[in-house]
């Protein structure tokens, strides 16, 4: 929880504009709850854009245009998966671009036992489930004979 609003604190500092949440529920005395927040004017080289939070926080960054909006999308160290909303045609385009691991089209759901999970760059190592997952596990081995 601190580590989240330490996140939240750095925003605010870099820039963006709190448009809601940012601290702990006041309903909630116990506990290590943080309020979704939403960040908005946010560019691509402060902190909460670049860094994986994993806390309620979410950061808008406008772009331009597709091109833009790829370029953005790929310019972190981390790829651990993303949402892409459109028409499929485009949103299918602009997935097979993006480096990430997993990637979510118009809502689509991508937790089943035989999808592969896992991110690409610095976000995790290997894949869990399906059967990537279970190759994980495994180590091949090629034996030459005579013929």
């Amino acid at each position: 929880m601190e580590r989240v609003l330490g996140y939240i604190d750095l925003g605010v500092k870099e820039g963006a504009r709190l448009v809601c949440g940012g601290g702990r529920p006041a309903h909630l005395e116990r506990g290590y709850y943080v309020e979704p927040t939403l960040f908005a004017d946010v560019t691509n080289d402060m902190r909460i854009a670049q860094e994986e939070i994993f806390g309620p926080v979410l950061a808008v960054i406008a772009y331009a245009d597709d091109e833009d909006a790829v370029r953005i999308a790929n310019d972190s160290i981390y790829g651990l998966s993303g949402a892409i909303i459109g028409s499929p045609a485009r949103a299918l385009a602009l997935a097979r671009r993006i480096r990430a691991g997993t990637l979510n089209v118009n809502g689509a759901n991508f937790f089943a036992p035989d999808s592969p999970f896992g991110g690409y760059k610095q976000s995790g190592i290997g894949r869990e489930m399906g059967v990537a997952g279970l190759e994980e596990y495994l180590q091949l081995k090629t034996v030459a004979v005579p013929g």
